[in-house]
Protein backbone atom coordinates (compact mmCIF):
# COMPACT_ATOMS: atom_id res chain seq x y z
CA UNK A 1 0.00 0.00 0.00
CA UNK A 2 0.98 3.06 -1.45
CA UNK A 3 1.63 6.16 1.40
CA UNK A 4 0.36 9.92 1.14
CA UNK A 5 3.83 10.86 0.70
CA UNK A 6 4.67 7.92 -2.30
CA UNK A 7 1.31 8.95 -3.72
CA UNK A 8 2.00 12.51 -3.68
CA UNK A 9 5.56 11.99 -5.22
CA UNK A 10 4.07 9.93 -8.13
CA UNK A 11 1.58 12.12 -8.94
CA UNK A 12 3.95 15.25 -9.18
CA UNK A 13 6.45 13.29 -11.36
CA UNK A 14 3.38 12.28 -13.47
CA UNK A 15 2.38 15.77 -13.43
CA UNK A 16 5.20 16.16 -15.12
CA UNK A 17 5.30 13.74 -17.55
CA UNK A 18 1.93 14.98 -18.45
CA UNK A 19 3.07 18.44 -19.22
CA UNK A 20 6.24 17.68 -21.13
CA UNK A 21 4.22 15.11 -23.12
CA UNK A 22 2.05 18.06 -24.60
CA UNK A 23 5.32 20.61 -25.57
CA UNK A 24 8.64 21.23 -24.25
CA UNK A 25 9.29 23.33 -21.19
CA UNK A 26 12.57 25.20 -20.37
CA UNK A 27 13.72 23.73 -16.71
CA UNK A 28 12.19 26.97 -14.65
CA UNK A 29 9.28 27.29 -16.65
CA UNK A 30 8.66 23.22 -15.40
CA UNK A 31 9.56 23.77 -11.77
CA UNK A 32 7.11 26.88 -11.52
CA UNK A 33 4.69 24.94 -13.08
CA UNK A 34 4.92 22.21 -10.84
CA UNK A 35 5.70 24.18 -7.69
CA UNK A 36 1.73 24.73 -7.45
CA UNK A 37 1.19 21.43 -6.60
CA UNK A 38 3.93 20.24 -4.15
CA UNK A 39 4.15 20.78 -0.92
CA UNK A 40 7.21 21.09 1.62
CA UNK A 41 8.39 18.05 1.31
CA UNK A 42 8.28 17.04 -2.46
CA UNK A 43 12.32 18.06 -4.07
CA UNK A 44 11.09 19.73 -7.48
CA UNK A 45 14.85 20.39 -8.56
CA UNK A 46 15.99 16.54 -8.08
CA UNK A 47 12.94 15.39 -9.95
CA UNK A 48 13.96 18.05 -12.75
CA UNK A 49 17.79 17.15 -12.66
CA UNK A 50 16.32 12.98 -13.05
CA UNK A 51 14.54 14.01 -16.14
CA UNK A 52 17.28 16.65 -17.36
CA UNK A 53 19.79 13.65 -17.04
CA UNK A 54 17.35 11.50 -19.10
CA UNK A 55 16.75 13.68 -22.14
CA UNK A 56 13.22 14.60 -21.10
CA UNK A 57 13.76 17.53 -20.46
CA UNK A 58 16.27 20.08 -22.59
CA UNK A 59 16.29 23.68 -22.76
CA UNK A 60 18.27 23.30 -26.25
CA UNK A 61 15.43 21.75 -26.79
CA UNK A 62 12.89 24.28 -25.62
CA UNK A 63 14.64 26.61 -27.25
CA UNK A 64 14.81 25.55 -30.97
CA UNK A 65 10.92 24.92 -30.97
CA UNK A 66 10.51 28.45 -29.46
CA UNK A 67 12.44 29.57 -32.54
CA UNK A 68 10.53 27.75 -34.92
CA UNK A 69 7.46 28.54 -33.63
CA UNK A 70 8.00 32.31 -33.24
CA UNK A 71 10.18 33.27 -36.22
CA UNK A 72 7.84 33.94 -38.77
CA UNK A 73 5.90 36.51 -36.94
CA UNK A 74 8.50 38.20 -34.52
CA UNK A 75 11.96 39.86 -34.43
CA UNK A 76 15.08 38.69 -32.55
CA UNK A 77 14.37 41.12 -29.64
CA UNK A 78 11.54 39.85 -29.12
CA UNK A 79 11.87 36.29 -29.28
CA UNK A 80 14.97 36.50 -27.30
CA UNK A 81 13.28 38.55 -24.35
CA UNK A 82 10.68 35.64 -24.13
CA UNK A 83 13.50 33.10 -23.95
CA UNK A 84 14.93 35.08 -21.24
CA UNK A 85 11.86 34.97 -19.19
CA UNK A 86 11.61 31.43 -19.64
CA UNK A 87 15.23 31.28 -18.00
CA UNK A 88 17.06 29.75 -20.64
CA UNK A 89 20.48 30.48 -20.54
CA UNK A 90 22.52 33.48 -22.45
CA UNK A 91 24.79 31.19 -24.35
CA UNK A 92 21.68 29.70 -25.86
CA UNK A 93 19.79 32.59 -26.23
CA UNK A 94 23.07 33.93 -28.66
CA UNK A 95 23.19 31.08 -30.19
CA UNK A 96 19.44 31.47 -31.45
CA UNK A 97 19.72 35.14 -32.39
CA UNK A 98 22.39 34.23 -34.93
CA UNK A 99 20.44 31.87 -36.04
CA UNK A 100 17.60 34.03 -36.62
CA UNK A 101 19.68 36.86 -38.30
CA UNK A 102 19.97 35.09 -41.14
CA UNK A 103 16.82 35.46 -42.13
CA UNK A 104 15.22 38.07 -39.89
CA UNK A 105 15.03 40.02 -42.82
CA UNK A 106 13.20 37.62 -44.97
CA UNK A 107 10.84 37.46 -41.78
CA UNK A 108 10.18 41.24 -41.75
CA UNK A 109 9.15 41.72 -44.51
CA UNK A 110 6.42 38.92 -44.78
CA UNK A 111 5.39 40.01 -41.86
CA UNK A 112 5.23 43.78 -42.91
CA UNK A 113 3.37 42.86 -46.15
CA UNK A 114 0.97 40.44 -44.67
CA UNK A 115 0.00 43.23 -42.60
CA UNK A 116 0.09 46.73 -44.64
CA UNK A 117 0.37 45.33 -48.50
CA UNK A 118 1.38 49.36 -49.78
CA UNK A 119 4.49 51.25 -48.91
CA UNK A 120 3.76 54.06 -46.63
CA UNK A 121 2.49 57.77 -48.19
CA UNK A 122 2.77 59.81 -45.12
CA UNK A 123 5.02 60.28 -41.97
CA UNK A 124 2.16 59.22 -40.14
CA UNK A 125 1.59 55.92 -42.13
CA UNK A 126 5.25 55.60 -41.92
CA UNK A 127 5.31 55.79 -38.32
CA UNK A 128 2.33 53.78 -38.15
CA UNK A 129 4.27 50.69 -39.96
CA UNK A 130 7.70 51.01 -38.13
CA UNK A 131 5.71 50.67 -34.78
CA UNK A 132 4.38 47.69 -35.60
CA UNK A 133 7.17 46.00 -36.93
CA UNK A 134 9.08 47.67 -33.60
CA UNK A 135 6.35 45.93 -31.69
CA UNK A 136 6.99 42.30 -33.15
CA UNK A 137 10.66 42.66 -32.42
CA UNK A 138 12.32 43.98 -35.22
CA UNK A 139 15.33 46.41 -34.72
CA UNK A 140 15.02 49.84 -36.19
CA UNK A 141 17.84 49.20 -38.96
CA UNK A 142 15.82 46.15 -40.41
CA UNK A 143 12.49 48.43 -40.00
CA UNK A 144 14.25 51.59 -41.74
CA UNK A 145 15.59 49.37 -44.08
CA UNK A 146 11.95 47.55 -44.99
CA UNK A 147 10.34 50.59 -45.40
CA UNK A 148 12.84 52.48 -47.57
CA UNK A 149 12.94 49.54 -49.90
CA UNK A 150 8.97 49.49 -50.25
CA UNK A 151 9.09 53.19 -50.24
CA UNK A 152 10.79 52.88 -53.62
CA UNK A 153 8.48 50.48 -55.46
Amino acid sequence: MRTTKEFAAKSLRQRALDYLAKREYSYIELGKKLQAYADENDDIQSLLDDFKSRGWLSDQRFTEQIVHARKAKFGTAKIAHELREKGIADHLISDAVATLKATELENATEVWRKKFKTAPQTREEWAKQARFLQSRGFGFELIKKILSVNDND
